[in-house]
């Protein structure tokens, strides 16, 4: 059976269907990280209305320098938090994302394959170099999407692993900074 434009996989509906599920989940990952700007800007501003407050009732610059230090940690955490909420947001949203063309990538590939081997049944003497290209050529073209499906996850886990690597560092200079005022 050779692939046509009602075939299960590539039909309209099929193709609409992989689309809607990734405008969803786009929606769904936009709607989270409006969520989490929201929550950081109200615990902003109020952070921001109580230090103000604070800042007014010093009465010497030793206070000042130990509200600046009280503030100081948390304010790194916060900001942490903000990167790392937006990260995982951005990263599951582009997982999710991807997962329904990936299915119908595999699906398209099953059926060219299966149609391959049905033409080079029936294909007449002497087409056998022909259809070992197009067979060759499927098979590069697999190896490829593959080989950077692995590397973009492999960014990814780098990217995560360098995140974790990097915020420790700062939290725990933030706290030293507490600790010497």
């Amino acid at each position: 059976m050779i692939m046509s434009p009602n075939s299960p996989v590539i039909a309209p509906a099929a193709i609409f269907e992989v689309c809607a599920t990734t405008s969803k989940t786009v929606f769904d990952s936009a709607e989270r990280l409006i969520v989490l700007n929201l929550n950081t800007a109200r615990a902003l501003m109020e952070d921001g209305t109580a230090t103000v407050r604070a800042s007014l009732a010093v009465k010497s610059p030793k206070d000042l320098a130990a509200l600046q230090s009280a503030t100081a940690q948390p304010t790194a955490e916060k900001i942490l938090a903000y990167y790392r909420g937006c990260y995982e947001i951005l990263a599951q949203g582009l997982e999710e994302a991807v997962k329904p063309f990936e299915l119908k990538i595999a699906e398209m590939n099953k059926l060219l394959v299966d149609a391959v081997e049905k033409a080079a049944k029936a294909a007449p003497g002497g087409s056998e170099v022909a259809l070992a290209a197009v067979q060759s050529a499927i098979a590069a073209a697999n190896s490829t999407y593959e080989s950077v499906s692995k590397a973009t996850r492999k960014a990814i886990e780098i990217a995560e692993s360098n995140l974790a690597t990097a915020t420790g560092p700062i939290v725990k200079a933030s706290s030293g900074a507490d600790k010497a005022a």
